[in-house]
């Protein structure tokens, strides 16, 4: 005899398969949108700063070849203050160092030093004089020294 109960024929809960790892949740794309945004945002700021501090790496270049041929005279001299005054004018573009000669521009040397001024003061004014005198007085390592530190001191 068959049983007439109609409930002894269902069968039992199934629940449904948990869902795959595709297509995410909305809160991971949001994050992914986050993620690429800010990534896409630094690559921004470091293109931005090397392109901003490529005239330092091109001025320590200079100074470099400068310091392997140190020849004691007013070319080498002149050499070195127009590579500062090439940094300067990129540097400090408002206060127009590229017209700034003699005392003016020993005075904007030191005041945009960035440690020893008054120490410095001798060296700068034999650098800058040298310039223009046949025998220069000050020593190509005291100039070079001088510009590496005016050089680093430099913020980009």
């Amino acid at each position: 005899m068959m049983e007439q109960d109609p409930l002894s024929q269902l069968r039992d809960i199934h629940l449904p398969q948990p869902g795959g790892f595709w297509p995410p949740a909305p809160g991971w794309w949001l994050l992914l949108a986050i993620v690429i945004a800010l990534g896409i945002l630094a690559f921004l700021l470091a293109r931005r700063k090397l392109r901003k501090n490529r005239w330092l790496k091109t001025a320590h270049a200079e100074l470099d070849r400068l310091e392997q041929t140190p020849t004691p005279d007013s070319e080498w001299f002149g050499a070195l203050n127009a590579l500062l005054k090439q940094a300067a004018r990129i540097r400090y573009p408002e206060r127009l160092p590229e017209s700034l000669s003699g005392e003016s521009w020993i005075r904007f040397l030191l005041d945009t030093s960035p440690k020893d001024r008054i120490a410095s003061r001798p060296v700068v004014e034999a650098m800058v004089n040298s310039s223009w005198q046949p025998k220069p007085e000050c020593q190509t390592g005291d100039a070079v020294a001088f510009a590496r530190v005016w050089l680093g001191g430099q913020k980009c």
